[in-house]
C-alpha cells in the first residue's frame, strides 16, 4: 500500500467543497499527496482505481456517510487507515467508528496542524505493520532455509557413502545383466516364448538399474557445493541441445519440445553445464506432466541486462496447495518410481547461485510455466571465474 516514506496519499471525503478544497489545498503545500470524494460512494470508486494510504471522512453526507462506507474500506482495503470528521455534537459517532476500525475521530472545525499530525501518525503505522509483516515473511523464510540447510548438511555427510555403496554393486548388476542378455542372444535352445520373458526380465534390471543410477546422481548434485564454470556460450545453442537431448523422452511420452528465440542477445557469461541441467529438468519435468499429444516449448529471450528462458507446458497444471511445494527437495507428486523430487530444488539452487531466479505460474488445466532469469555477467567473487566443476 505505501509507495513512498516522503508522500502520503490521502483521499478527502467531504460533501462541502467549501470545507474539503481549502484543506485540501492546504495539505498539498504541506507535501501531501491529495484526492477529493463529495461521498462515500465516490471514495470507494476512487479507490478502485487509485488505492491510497489514509482516508479522511466526514461522519455526516447524504447518499453514503463515513459510518456506512467504514466497513467497506477495513473489508476491502485492509491496510487504508481512516479517519474519521465529526460534528461538535456528534463526537460519539467517532468513538462508534474507532470500535469499527477507525484510527481516530476529529471534531469539526479541524485544525489543520492536528488533522496533519493524525495522518502522520496514521501513516507511521501502516509503515509498522509492513514492516513486521516483512519481518515475519522474513523469519518464515529464513526457517525454511534453515532446515533447508540442516538437511543439506545431512544430505552431505551420507551422499559420498551412499554413492560409493549402491554404485558398487549397481555396476556389478549392470554388467551382470548385459552378460545375461549377451548370452541369451547366443541360446539356441530356448523357445521363443521363453528367451522373450527373459529379455524382459533383464530389461527391467537394467531400466532400475539407471534410475537407481539417477537418484544417487541427483544426490550428489542437490548435496555437493560445486563451484561454477564460467564462460560465454550462446544460450539459444544450449536450448537446441536441450530439445535434443530430450527427444527420446519426448518420443515416449508421445509429446513434442519446441524452441523460439525472439532476439538476437543469446550470448551470455554464466555455466553452460549448469544451465543445460536446469534446462533438462524443467523441460524432463514439462514432458512428465503432459498427455499424450501434448507440448513443451522452450522461449529463450531478454535484455541488455538479464536473460531469460521460458519453459512452459500444456499439461494439467499445479494444484494451489503445492505451489508453495514444489521447489522443496524431496517433494513430488508423481507415482512411485517416476520422480525422486530433487529436480526442481536443484535447479532453483543452480539458478540463484548463478545470480538470477527461478519463477512458476500455473493454472489448472492450462498448463505450467517456468521462468528463469540469469544476469548476463553475473558478479562472481575472482576466484569463481574459469575454476573447474567439482
Amino acid at each position: 500500500m505505501v509507495e513512498s516514506d516522503c508522500q502520503v496519499r490521502v483521499l478527502l471525503v467531504d460533501d462541502e467543497a467549501d470545507f474539503r478544497s481549502p484543506i485540501s489545498r492546504r495539505l498539498i503545500r504541506r507535501g501531501f499527496l491529495v484526492r477529493e470524494a463529495a461521498d462515500g460512494l465516490e471514495a470507494l470508486r476512487h479507490l478502485q482505481n487509485e488505492p491510497v494510504d489514509v482516508v479522511v471522512m466526514d461522519v455526516k453526507m447524504p447518499v453514503m456517510g463515513g459510518l456506512e462506507t467504514l466497513p467497506r474500506i477495513k473489508e476491502e482495503y485492509p491496510k487504508t487507515e481512516v479517519i474519521l470528521l465529526t460534528g461538535q455534537a456528534s463526537a460519539a459517532d467517532g468513538v462508534i467508528g474507532m470500535k469499527a476500525g477507525a484510527f481516530d475521530y476529529l471534531s469539526k472545525p479541524v485544525e489543520l496542524e492536528h488533522l496533519a499530525g493524525k495522518i502522520k501518525h496514521a501513516f507511521d503505522k501502516i509503515r509498522r505493520e509492513d514492516e513486521q509483516s516483512r519481518e515475519a515473511e522474513f523469519r518464515v523464510a529464513m526457517e525454511s532455509r534453515m532446515s533447508s540447510a540442516e538437511r543439506l548438511a545431512s544430505l552431505g555427510t551420507l551422499a559420498a557413502g551412499v554413492a560409493h555403496e549402491i554404485n558398487n554393486p549397481l555396476a556389478i548388476i549392470s554388467e551382470s545383466a548385459g552378460w545375461l542378455k549377451s548370452r541369451m542372444a547366443k541360446e539356441v535352445g530356448l523357445t521363443p516364448e521363453l528367451l522373450d520373458r527373459i529379455n524382459l526380465a533383464v530389461g527391467k534390471i537394467e531400466s532400475s538399474v539407471e534410475r537407481a543410477k539417477r537418484i544417487t546422481h541427483q544426490l550428489l548434485t542437490f548435496a555437493r557445493q560445486s563451484e561454477s564454470m564460467v564462460e560465454e556460450f550462446d544460450l539459444a545453442e544450449v536450448a537446441a541441445e536441450v530439445v535434443e537431448l530430450t527427444r527420446k523422452t519426448a518420443s515416449s511420452a508421445d509429446a513434442q519440445v519446441g524452441l523460439s528465440t525472439d532476439t538476437d542477445l543469446t550470448r551470455i557469461w554464466s555455466d553452460p553445464y549448469q544451465i543445460r541441467q536446469v534446462l533438462i529438468n524443467l523441460v524432463t519435468n514439462g514432458l512428465q506432466a503432459v498427455e499424450s499429444g501434448g507440448k513443451v516449448e522452450i522461449w529463450v529471450g531478454g535484455d541488455h541486462e538479464q536473460a531469460v528462458v521460458i519453459v512452459e507446458d500444456n499439461g494439467p497444471g499445479i494444484p494451489k496447495e503445492n505451489m508453495e511445494r514444489i521447489f522443496e527437495p524431496f517433494f513430488s507428486t508423481k507415482a512411485p518410481g517416476q520422480g525422486t523430487g530433487l529436480g526442481l530444488s536443484v535447479s532453483r539452487g543452480i539458478v540463484e547461485k548463478l545470480g538470477g531466479c527461478i519463477e512458476v505460474h500455473s493454472r489448472l488445466g492450462k498448463g505450467s510455466t517456468f521462468r528463469v532469469t540469469i544476469p548476463r555477467r553475473p558478479v562472481l567473487p575472482a576466484g569463481d571465474v574459469g575454476s573447474a566443476t567439482t
